[in-house]
């Protein structure tokens, strides 16, 4: 079943994060705002438009040649609105700035490893092993600089939870919605990275309490990410590798969100299974990963090149349920969720 936006009464409220994406859809797009970002032209506007470019020269590191060269390409995006001589931030971007922090994130994640489209493009296609050892993408996700303590490996580290972490922070809001949880009391997050989803969770239900497994160094910079809200009370992490470690028991819901991709499918079967001796009789199960990408005669946008790279990691639920099946789960169901890119949401009954 796939769920339209247009059908679920708080879609405004969960959905509406996906407005970004429409400023970033080519690279002159995106690198024009990320330069108005950077110089201070977006703050600047906000507090003073309506503005003539005299106006934002004052306050900005270019001249007004360069100001009025970067105010066309926005106004080409929509970003910005001319009226009469004054400019303003469009009404439309002015709303897709509450997800300022996606936003950003965006724009540095496909800058990053755009390169990779461009140089690689044809071992992406044709040597998919070949482009994972060069391309920058695999090499901003070693998670083996996750494993042992260093100024260079929190940075790095620090690096990729950052995009991941701005993505869960919305993605999470619409699995919510979708699954109710209010009726749980201990939810377990297998690969929870930062402890986002976990703080969603807590945040939208007190009475549950969260706890987070990962590498130990996510699991650092997840626990002072949560640090100051809170819930941070009711979320605790546990260092380990969970393809290795027994993994918590008691917890009546557990999760994978955006994890299981990473790994092939007898790993995945291990994952299934140490979740099922985790959880409580009758407890949940839940998936939620990206479907596979097919872009449908449709050019994808630049915002979405750290997520086409990862194409072939993407798979069919239909994967998901069988290994559910043969573990022994019942009462398995599937919704399919259109957001950025397809996605889905799997819920599984231990027997």
């Amino acid at each position: 079943m796939l769920i339209s936006t247009e059908h679920c009464p708080d879609a405004e409220s969960v959905y509406d994060y996906l407005c970004v994406d429409r400023f970033l859809s080519t690279f002159m797009s995106v690198q024009s705002l990320k330069c108005a970002f950077e110089i201070g032209l977006i703050d600047r506007m906000l507090r003073l438009q309506p503005c003539v470019p005299r106006d934002l020269v004052a306050g900005v590191a270019a001249d007004l040649d360069g100001i009025l060269l970067l105010l066309d390409l926005l106004g080409a995006n929509r970003v910005v609105e001319q009226r009469c001589e004054r400019f303003c931030l469009s009404v439309s971007f002015q709303r897709a700035l509450r997800f300022r922090d996606l936003l950003q994130a965006k724009i540095d994640f496909a800058n990053l490893v755009a390169p990779d489209v461009a140089i690689h493009f044809n071992s992406l296609i044709t040597d998919p092993h070949q482009f994972m050892r060069r391309a920058n993408l695999f090499d901003l996700f070693n998670y083996k600089r996750c494993l042992t303590p260093s100024g260079e490996h929190y940075h790095a580290t620090r690096r990729w939870m950052r995009f991941t972490t701005a993505l869960t922070r919305y993605e999470a809001k619409v699995c919510l919605q979708r699954h109710d949880f209010s009726r749980y009391r201990h939810f377990l997050d297998v690969g929870g990275n930062s402890g986002e989803f976990a703080l969603q969770v807590c945040r939208q239900h007190p009475r549950i309490r969260a706890t987070v497994v990962d590498l130990p160094l996510v699991c650092d910079i997840g626990a002072e990410h949560v640090s100051t809200e809170p819930e941070s009370s009711r979320i605790s992490f546990i260092k380990g590798d969970a393809l290795k470690m027994k993994l918590p028991s008691s917890c009546d819901v557990l999760g994978f969100k955006s994890v299981l991709h990473d790994w092939p499918e007898d790993a995945v079967r291990v994952f299934i299974r140490k979740a099922g001796r985790a959880l409580d009789s009758g407890g949940t199960l839940l998936i939620f990963e990206r479907g596979p990408i097919s872009p449908g005669g449709i050019e994808p946008s630049y915002a979405t090149i750290p997520i086409l790279l990862f194409f072939r990691f993407y798979r069919d639920p239909s994967i998901y349920l069988n290994l559910l099946a043969e573990a022994g789960f019942h009462d398995v169901g599937v919704e399919h969720i259109q957001l950025d890119t397809p996605f889905f949401l799997i819920s599984a009954t231990k027997t």
